[in-house]
């Protein structure tokens, strides 16, 4: 393989079938190069930084776990135009998570979803252990937690530069959201939270136990307004401000004419019914909202750990994946970091799917958002021998009203919304997925920066393919 050895880079071969890359040093430089063989650009250190011939244009990428996944010219344009411009450094972005898709549509009563669904397409697919984990309304936050600053300039290549807004703040690590942008504008706020993460890794003991210097997590950042203000205002607050303003003069004329003798009893009891509708959309989305001070009233619920030095974590059993977190939540002092409430299910006891049920419904109906039901053993796969979905989320039906509207619960609304189309959403759950688990086994087989970009462009590129926002 050309390496530049006679510029003075390396001589390098492929040993096969085993795949490995073997190389030796040059013994010095034999011919002096017209352009150096690194360069600033990421990857350069590498001798083979990115480029754009790599994203560009229609793309296909083979994984391990899914075979090829494609991705579409289009969908790669929309992927550059984010990824040039507004996230992080690649450097700092080995990862990003997959969308999830929403159980099967429920026909009980009043449910447009329900986890006995959830319970069921599990057990079709011969997965007979299921984790129930409480769904935290808040924002998918991805963080990579290096030991110190040196960990982090030399496994990942970042520096004080890294970034527009860093100016002279050390790095170390990185904090940002599922489509790779930074969570915080400010790098002093992301360095205190990673501080805060650091602490508690060291406390538990994780780094030794793990054998790493560094640690790349799932998590949930909380308050949902802290990252979703704007969609608050202009869509959520101005439904509820505009409801509250127009059904109380609304019902009052009704009741007066009701009471002069009119025939408006129907109207009149139709718009309490939207009325009541309306405050509970209200109080639905104003749940996940609630003021904070820098980190003050700010939450971090970790749920797995997704790669360390050397190794993906991310077939470790979540049963394995919850006791690490725990540990980091409870040598956590700052307050930062949250648990994540968890209930473990038999598919095929009958008995065990109810207590699933009731815990559901418990949690939903003091207002929590719902829970996400995953394959105990992580990457699950089904009699076929293919992929089955990493998590299926069931949403609360009280929440649902943020996603769906204040009146979906009316029958002829829910019977309408039953008619939704899943299965998009669920081919595009399974291809992120399965590049997910790409990116990370290149992370850690050592691979170089535009190997692990490659996947990584993937899902943010399928991210923008045509499919219902609401699912």
């Amino acid at each position: 393989l050309d390496t530049g050895v006679v510029f003075g880079g390396k001589l390098t071969a492929l040993r096969w079938p085993e795949r490995e890359l073997v190389d030796v040093p040059a013994e010095q430089v034999w011919y002096e190069p017209a352009r150096p063989l690194a360069t600033e650009a990421p990857g350069g250190h590498e001798g083979r930084p990115l480029d754009l011939a790599d994203v560009h244009g229609r793309r296909v990428v083979e994984t391990r776990h899914a075979g090829r996944v494609s991705v579409r010219e289009e969908n790669a344009a929309a992927a550059l135009e984010v990824m040039s411009r507004f996230a992080v450094d690649p450097r700092l972005m080995p990862y990003l998570p997959p969308t999830m898709a929403p159980t099967a549509t429920s026909r009980i009563e009043g449910y447009l979803e329900h986890p006995a669904e959830a319970f069921a397409q599990y057990a079709a697919d011969g997965v007979a252990r299921v984790v129930c984990e409480e769904k935290h309304m808040g924002s998918r936050a991805v963080a990579l937690v290096c030991r110190d600053a040196d960990v982090a300039r030399e496994r990942f290549g970042a520096t004080a530069t890294t970034g527009a807004t860093t100016g002279d703040a050390v790095v170390t690590g990185s904090l940002y959201t599922r489509t790779g942008r930074p969570f915080f504008d400010d790098v002093t706020v992301t360095e205190e939270v990673l501080g805060r993460l650091r602490t508690a890794v060291t406390q538990a003991g994780l780094w030794e136990e793990l054998e790493t210097d560094w640690l790349l997590l799932d998590a949930e950042l909380m308050p949902w307004s802290l990252k979703a203000s704007g969609l608050l205002r202009t869509q959520y607050a101005a439904v509820g401000a505009a409801s509250g303003a127009v059904f109380p003069d609304a019902i009052a004329v009704l009741e007066a004419a009701a009471a002069r003798g009119a025939e408006v009893g129907d109207l009149l009891a139709r718009q309490r019914e939207r009325a009541a509708d309306a405050a509970a959309f209200t109080d639905a989305y104003r749940r996940y909202c609630w003021t904070t001070d820098g980190l003050d009233g700010v939450r971090l619920a970790p749920f797995q750990v997704l790669a360390v030095q050397g190794r993906s974590l991310a077939a470790l059993p979540h049963d394995g994946q919850l006791a690490l977190i725990d540990r980091m939540v409870e040598h956590d002092v700052s307050g930062l970091l949250q648990t994540t409430r968890r209930l473990f299910v038999d598919t095929g006891d009958p008995a065990s799917v109810q207590a699933g049920v009731d815990w559901w419904l418990e949690m939903t109906g003091r207002g929590g958002e719902g829970m996400v039901v995953k394959p105990v053993e992580a990457v699950a796969r089904d009699g076929q021998g293919r992929l089955v979905q990493p998590g299926i989320k069931c949403r609360g039906r009280e929440y649902l009203r943020i996603i769906y509207g204040p009146e979906y619960t009316r029958p002829d609304n829910l019977e309408r919304l039953r008619g939704r189309f899943l299965g998009h959403k669920r081919s595009l759950a399974l291809r992120e997925f399965a590049l997910g688990l790409e990116a990370l086994d290149r992370l850690a087989a050592g691979e170089p920066l535009w190997r692990v970009h490659e996947a990584v462009f993937a899902v943010l590129a399928l991210e923008s393919e045509p499919v219902d926002p609401r699912l």
